[in-house]
């Protein structure tokens, strides 16, 4: 089929403050590595050989651009006045950790940045998405009205897209995006899909009920946002299934249901604590989706949960190659990790599409607890959306050119937290972010340009 659907993977573009702030309690790597110093420009080319590795398989890649960091117009919002040289000094003064939260590049974990229907799975035969409001953290929830804005300027067709508004209702709508989304399907080798259903995972209900919850770190799904979702992206109910992810798992770490369990088409691997009851979770995939449907489950013996935290196995990229074979694109750390690289040779050796194990450099976005499929959005789409998206984004060897030679101009090679309250680190990013947003075409999307 000419037409048949391809799965677009939307890497993040890491921002120009790349730095390590500590600040998203739950993430084990976030907190550990605190106050370290960091190195955006690394991160950011980093970021580029990664999205380089994935295009040579095969994959089409696109990128999704930074945001603004300090973001000052929250700042702003938030009482604070003046110019914006004044605002960063006195906050830096008075309000350092305001500071870090507001300098946040976590916009670089593209997982997080929406969720995702192509059109052939939706009842208006439009694709559908839903930018997330990632309530639960401030530093993330500041993110989501830019990224609605982005998406609109890719995909402006509305006779093909839908990019909608993120849930309102703060904590009890909370939405992670598709960190905690998986879309699963049937394939029959020539690129078509049935049977696709969509796996939305949550952590907790928000009114009353009484399942188990996480005693430590704070569940950030809401089954009601993960509802919401469903319904938003245009889904037959038939289609959504609501797995609750374990609370142990969150308790130690998977604060996403991404940091315990990857799939694409018929394939699934996961870790025995990433949901409750996963064997009743296994057999519904398996109603839903036949024969061909494939799990792969660790055992806290084969590979306990601190390693799969450590290591990142499961947020690994499974991309579906030319040919319909399988990789699994893991960070270096599932290599040096025997029990997480037994695990992913289980996989291989295993009867499921997946033939070969690549193992990636992304350290700077480890050390903040974000593996290879933090830095990407899944985007299902047919040959002639692509054709319709409205911004230079595709990632091939000319952009590729451009955006190393754009963050060698404009990145720095080391950010202390201190370095945060700099004017000077601003307007880098004013001055980097404007020209990076002529370079794709995007259009007036940041708050300084309009």
């Amino acid at each position: 089929d000419p037409d048949a659907l391809i799965e677009v993977s939307f890497d993040g573009i890491v921002g120009p403050s790349h730095n390590f702030a500590g600040l998203s309690v739950g993430n084990v790597a976030s907190t550990e590595n605190d106050g370290s110093v960091s190195n955006p420009r690394g991160a950011a080319l980093q970021g580029l050989r990664k999205m380089r590795a994935v295009r040579d398989l095969g994959v089409t890649v696109a990128v999704l651009p930074p945001q603004l960091r300090p973001h000052v117009p929250t700042l702003r919002t938030l009482g604070f006045t003046g110019s914006d040289e004044v605002i960063l000094k006195r906050v830096a003064e008075k309000h350092p950790h305001l500071l870090r939260l507001v300098s946040s590049a976590s916009a670089m974990w593209s997982a997080n940045a929406a969720t995702v229907s192509p059109g052939s799975d939706t009842l208006d035969g439009r694709v559908h998405i839903v930018p997330a409001n990632l309530r639960t953290m401030f530093h993330r929830a500041i993110e989501a009205e830019t990224t609605r804005d982005v998406l609109r300027a890719i995909f402006g067709d509305p006779s093909r897209f839908v990019v909608h508004e993120p849930l309102p209702g703060g904590a009890h709508y909370s939405d992670e995006g598709a960190a905690n989304h998986t879309r699963l399907y049937a394939s029959d080798g020539n690129g078509n899909q049935d049977r696709a259903t969509h796996l939305f995972a949550w952590g907790r209900s928000t009114w009353g009920s009484s399942e188990l919850q996480p005693k430590h770190f704070p569940a950030r799904q809401t089954r009601e946002a993960s509802e919401a979702l469903a319904r938003l992206l245009s889904l037959d109910s038939d289609r959504a299934v609501f797995p609750q992810q374990h609370p142990d798992g969150i308790d130690r770490g998977a604060f996403h249901t991404d940091v315990l369990a990857v799939g694409t088409g018929s394939f699934f691997m996961l870790h025995e604590l990433a949901f409750l009851d996963h064997e009743a979770l296994l057999e519904r995939l398996k109603r839903s989706i036949g024969d061909s449907f494939r799990a792969i489950v660790a055992t806290e013996a084969d590979l306990p949960v601190a390693d799969a935290v450590a290591a990142y196995p499961f947020n690994s990229q499974v991309l579906v190659l030319p040919g319909g074979d399988m990789a699994i694109v893991a960070p270096t750390e599932s290599e040096e990790n025997p029990r997480a690289r037994a695990f992913l040779e289980r996989v291989v050796e295993s009867d499921n599409p997946v033939k070969r194990i690549i193992y990636l450099d992304v350290r700077q976005s480890m050390k903040n607890g974000g593996g290879p499929a933090c830095l990407r959005q899944r985007i299902p789409l047919r040959p002639s959306e692509i054709a319709l998206m409205s911004a230079r984004v595709i990632f091939d060897v000319s952009l590729e050119a451009q955006l190393t030679a754009w963050v060698e101009k404009h990145y720095r090679d080391k950010l202390e937290p201190k370095d945060l309250s700099d004017p000077s680190l601003y307007q880098e990013s004013l001055t980097a972010l404007d020209e990076l947003s002529r370079i794709l075409v995007l259009g007036s999307v940041y708050e300084f340009q309009r």
